[in-house]
Parts: structure tokens; C-alpha cells; sequence
């Protein structure tokens, strides 16, 4: 959980959760950018943001631990593994 590429992957995680959420926010509301309430908004994608690198610290105990994913391995690197991992 410790290493280099775990927390590159959370930080990834987060900010992609920030932007998702405030962008949510900001459409979901309709209304101009001057008049959005910037502290709610920017507080409730912060919030988004700390529950995601939470998500990944717990997911960490699930699945490899070197990894913030929930999946313990990605995809098989070639086609023939596809059949044998369904097996």
C-alpha cells in the first residue's frame, strides 16, 4: 500500500473524482457561473475527493495491495488468456 505507484493511482482516483463531482454539481444546479455557491460546491467535491482516497485505502485490503483498484489483477495481456481465465 505503501509504494510509488499506489498513491500516483489514488492521486489519479482523486482528482478524477474532484473534477467529476464539481462538474455534477455545477450542471446539475443550472444556473449561471457567477452565481454558483462556490464554498458548497467546492466543499462537497472535496468531501467526494477524501471518501475517494478512503475507497482506495480500503480497497487496498480487498484486492492486491499494491493496488488502489478493488480488482485483484487487470485484463489479460493476450487473447488466449481470456479462455483459460474463464475456465
Amino acid at each position: 500500500m505503501f509504494t510509488q505507484y499506489f498513491w500516483k493511482a489514488t492521486f489519479e482516483r482523486a482528482v478524477k473524482s474532484f473534477a467529476q463531482s464539481l462538474l455534477a454539481l455545477l450542471s446539475a444546479q443550472q444556473i449561471g457561473l457567477l452565481d454558483v455557491r462556490w464554498t458548497t460546491a467546492l466543499s462537497t467535491a472535496g468531501m467526494v475527493t477524501l471518501l475517494s482516497v478512503l475507497t482506495s485505502l480500503a480497497s487496498s485490503q480487498v484486492g492486491n495491495a499494491q493496488d488502489p483498484s478493488a480488482l485483484s489483477s487487470g485484463p489479460p495481456s493476450r487473447p488466449d488468456q481470456v479462455h483459460a481465465a474463464a475456465a
